[in-house]
């Protein structure tokens, strides 16, 4: 099962110094809000770890792809992922305080905190990278027609004759709330004005 839990090594402690990172992430299922994403290949990710001082700055790049069901028809839709990963993590939780005091610093609550056992869980990272990559609302082509509120065809097969029955027609008229107002005459000069 590939993960991506790196351990930062010792050389890392020192001001300025910089790792790279790679390798695979199983990732089976990703949800963004109504939308479940499912990627049947791990995603690849590389990161550089530099050390800023107080802080260990983890910045990279992640990429996959994904399926999920278009927002209006529920058809297929192919999504390709390539986020960007960032995160930082002091290297002792004193060094918080700190960074609340600098009117320059990010917010502590920014940070992580490096755990005692120097090893970084980039999953969040990664996970983050890719709600910020999710379409708002995935569609499997810019012009999809939907379903048909009556009958549930997939429009962009064709029309499903919904819309010609006289019966459905009707019922459509009176189930509509501004349908009252179908046959109001409006006064010319109050819609001048």
């Amino acid at each position: 099962m590939a993960d991506a839990c790196i351990k930062i090594p010792a050389e890392l402690f020192a001001l300025a110094e910089s790792s790279h990172f790679e390798g695979m992430l199983d990732l089976p299922q990703l949800a963004v809000g109504p939308d479940d994403y499912l990627f049947e290949e791990p995603l690849a990710w590389a990161v550089d770890v530099t050390n800023t001082g107080s802080a260990l700055l983890v910045s990279g790049t992640v990429k996959g792809s994904a399926h999920c069901m278009c927002s209006r028809c529920l058809d297929d839709v192919a999504c390709e992922f390539n986020g960007d990963i960032e995160g930082f993590f002091v290297m002792q939780e004193a060094d918080l305080d700190y960074l609340d005091d600098d009117e320059d610093a990010p917010g502590a609550d920014e940070f992580d905190v490096l755990p005692a056992d120097h090893i970084i869980n980039l999953q969040p990272l990664i996970e983050a990278a890719l709600m910020v990559e999710a379409p708002t609302m995935p569609l499997c082509r810019e012009n999809c027609a939907g379903l048909c509120p009556v009958c549930g065809a997939n429009l962009n097969e064709g029309d499903c004759g919904c819309g010609k029955d006289p019966d459905v027609a009707a019922f459509d008229a009176q189930a509509n709330p501004f349908a009252v107002l179908a046959d109001f005459k409006f006064d010319e000069d109050v819609t001048r004005g």
